[in-house]
């Protein structure tokens, strides 16, 4: 007979790829990336602790082994992962900087707050708190659940017996699939006093809560700038902002010089980044009010900054905030795994601050509960044994010439039980004991243990027995903790003023000139002797020459009828090409600049420098429509301001100052047309206006400007090879507006006009 063969089974594609993906998305969820609402811990982070402790013995008293020792005892036999992630996790648990408390003590190079990495496992070494034993002590009382590990050939614990709130007092970081946390750690003196109120109170909620927990302590110190209502809001919710920022001192040193000291920074930032950022504003003279930064750091943050004679320390600062990671936000999001039924498997939840507390003194209270049941079984089986050995005592010759007598052990054990009423337990108890235990000593040592177990047995019973005593040990055993544990708020919390920012306060007040060239490229010079010579890529030449100050603002129209305004002093200063028009501001595909002006600065006078700004502009597209408006300049819009709806196939071409009552229009094939300015409409909002002017039914025909003069000026039409023929408005022939015009430029055509 042939080899039967097995036939593939069919499955649709969708429904495989669903249920493999939701079987990682849950493994994610549940076994990586969420912490535990009852130990605060990842499971990477608990195998780490639990392998220290359980197998390896790193105690706090313990002396301390090589790092790599940890990781494969942690691979080995719990975490069947990469062993650079592990002692990463390991690492971060020694960090100070990382963990308001850190877990794991750490030797060697652990990193450092400029973001250097750890020395190779092979170098460091490492054990566990003091602290971190807290949430060790009470696994050998059958207090939490376990499992099998990977393998199946040992165990490990579910959930560690935690006597800390771990979770508030370190907090967690994770990215799962669809969902994150970002818990913000505590002070643990804190966090006690609202655990002790609450078990006090038990319905204490967030407000009540708050009374005592001021709000997150970071480990880098910092000041929160959040008021208590957005706090309460936070907590409350689940989720929010937290505003951070790094504290500064001012000091004064010889021949009347001062500097900026940063004494703290914001949670997670890195400060070598942070001293380069300084360094860059700095050089590129976007902080004129500063000279230099240096980073004297030691054990403490001290990142100085140099300030000039006449410079506000509070100024520098101000920008200093808004510009580097010197103010950041922490994003929080209480997000954790609840216990469920099934021991093995938590369910993710974002949850309240009171969530967090109830959820840790209901498990606290199940942890002692355990405990003391596991007590109450140990001394009863003790007590157990010394009843036996007490009651041979009192006829201890008759059990020796029991036991003399026997044939075997289990003979001896045998007699002795129905002798004396023994059960199993309590012969070989007899049997194990040895001779000099028999010395009346001894026997009184055992009569005494026996006392002493029973009077705790009561003790025991009292507490299973009354659910308020068990709360009153919970609660004095959270009090000694933060007795022995706690220490003083390092963020500060209150009375942080928001410093004003004055953009135009860190602009160097000097003469600039902003160069545009006819492919959109921007530069900012100090003057221009020869715009011939000015430097340009291959194939673009200059459009525009816009002479002012660094204090005023450039105003760009674009061919899609959007107005954008950027400050002269964020050009780029440069001699070379220049930057792109995209790169500064957000310009839209095939949008191209039409116009470009300067804005004077206010307080700077009216004097009449070559392209600035009017308030009233007359807009004009290629397809002959127009009107006049007054566009909103006075602030920076980098994302553009709608001023003119422009169909699909049009384009705006010209957006001139209205400097007089006659309106001039000219097309490409030469013709134009002058009519009255009130014949425009003008607008209040985005529009297309009214038809200007018809071009000719040629294709290549199309309106190439409009000019608003006055009746006895004159005007420059521009050639397409760059020639320039000097016009005055009255040779224009007049017409009605939306007329076809007539041609006054016969040869060569037209490519812009322009004022004169």
């Amino acid at each position: 007979m042939g080899q039967a063969t097995t036939l593939p089974l069919e499955t649709d594609l969708r429904t495989a790829a669903e249920e493999r993906y939701l079987s990682y998305a849950l493994s994610v969820i549940t076994s990586r990336a969420l912490p535990d609402v009852r130990d605060g811990l990842k499971p990477v982070q608990r195998r780490i602790l639990y392998a220290m402790y359980q197998n390896l013995r790193l105690t706090a008293g313990a002396r301390p082994r090589k790092s790599a020792a940890v990781v494969g005892e942690v691979l080995g036999k719990y975490h069947p992962h990469g062993d650079q992630a592990a002692y990463e996790a390991m690492v971060r648990m020694a960090q100070p900087f990382a963990l308001r408390y850190p877990l794991v003590h750490g030797e060697g190079n652990f990193g450092s707050l400029d973001g250097d990495s750890a020395a190779a496992m092979r170098y460091t070494e490492a054990r566990v708190t003091a602290l971190a034993e807290e949430m060790l002590a009470d696994l050998g009382a059958e207090t939490v659940p376990f499992r099998a590990n990977y393998d199946s050939t040992l165990e490990e614990p579910i959930v560690l017996p935690s006597a800390i709130p771990q979770l508030l007092m370190n907090g967690s970081t994770g990215i799962a699939v669809g969902m994150a946390t970002n818990i913000p750690p505590h002070n643990l003196r804190e966090v006690i006093a609202a655990l002790v109120a609450m078990i006090d109170e038990p319905d204490l909620g967030v407000k009540g809560l708050l009374k005592h927990i001021k709000g997150p302590d970071f480990p880098t110190g910092g000041e929160i700038l959040n008021g208590k209502k957005e706090l309460r809001e936070l907590y409350e919710t689940g989720q929010g902002a937290v505003r951070l920022r790094g504290e500064y001192t001012e000091e004064q040193l010889p021949r009347g010089k001062r500097q900026i000291v940063v004494t703290s920074l914001p949670y997670t930032v890195n400060k070598a980044e942070l001293v380069e950022q300084i360094a860059q504003e700095i050089l590129s003279r976007r902080l004129p009010q500063a000279t230099d930064v240096r980073d004297e750091s030691t054990a403490d943050i001290r990142v100085v900054v140099e300030l000039k004679s006449e410079a506000g320390a509070d100024a520098v600062m101000a920008y200093l905030y808004k510009h580097t990671a010197l103010q950041t936000n922490f994003n929080v999001n209480l997000t954790c795994l609840l216990p469920t039924d099934n021991p093995a498997v938590g369910q993710p939840a974002r949850v309240t601050l009171a969530d967090l507390c109830r959820q840790f003194l209901d498990f606290r209270m199940t942890v002692v509960t355990r405990r003391l049941e596991h007590e109450r079984r140990q001394l009863e089986a003790r007590l157990h044994i010394l009843d036996a050995l007490a009651r041979i005592y009192d006829d201890l010759d008759r059990a020796i010439r029991i036991i003399r007598k026997a044939e075997s052990r289990a003979d001896a054990a045998t007699k002795l039980m129905d002798a004396f009423r023994l059960d199993q337990v309590q012969a070989d108890a007899i049997l194990e004991i040895r001779l000099y235990q028999l010395a009346r000593l001894e026997i009184d040592k055992i009569r005494a243990e026996r006392a002493e177990k029973r009077k705790r047995l009561k003790e025991i019973e009292v507490l299973l027995a009354k659910p308020r005593e068990r709360w009153k040990l919970v609660r004095a055993e959270l009090v000694t903790i933060g007795e022995k544990y706690g220490d003083a708020r390092r963020t500060k919390i209150g009375g942080a003023e928001e410093l004003a920012y004055d953009a135009e306060a860190y602009i160097v007040h000097e003469e600039a000139t902003v160069l545009l060239s006819r492919d959109g490229w921007l530069k900012r010079v100090r003057e221009v002797k020869d715009p011939s010579a000015t430097r340009f890529r291959e194939g673009d030449a200059l459009a525009a020459t816009l002479p002012g100050t660094t204090r005023d603002r450039l105003v760009l129209y674009s061919t899609k009828g959007t107005v954008y305004v950027l400050r002269v002093a964020d050009v780029p200063a440069t001699t070379g090409y220049g930057e792109p028009v995209q790169s500064l501001l957000k310009f839209g595909d095939g949008e191209h600049v039409a116009a470009a002006r300067l804005l004077r600065a206010e307080g700077e006078g009216q004097a009449a420098l070559p392209g600035f700004e009017p308030k009233a502009v007359l807009v004009a597209t290629a397809r002959g429509y127009g009107f006049r408006a007054e566009p909103d300049l006075t602030e920076t819009t980098r994302a553009g301001r709608r001023l003119a709806r422009v169909g699909d196939e049009d384009q705006v071409v010209s957006v001139e100052p209205v400097c007089g009552k006659a309106v001039v229009v000219a097309t490409a094939r030469g013709k134009m047309l002058r009519f009255a300015l009130d014949e425009v409409a003008e607008l209040s909002g985005p529009g297309r206006g009214v038809i200007l002017m018809r071009p000719g039914k040629d294709d290549e025909d199309r309106i190439v400007g409009a000019l608003a003069l006055a009746a006895d000026a004159e005007f420059v039409a521009v050639t397409p090879e760059g020639g320039e023929r000097r016009l005055a408005v009255r040779d224009v022939p007049a017409g009605k507006r939306g007329g076809k015009g007539q041609r006054v430029v016969k040869r060569g055509g037209v490519a812009a006009v322009r004022a004169s």
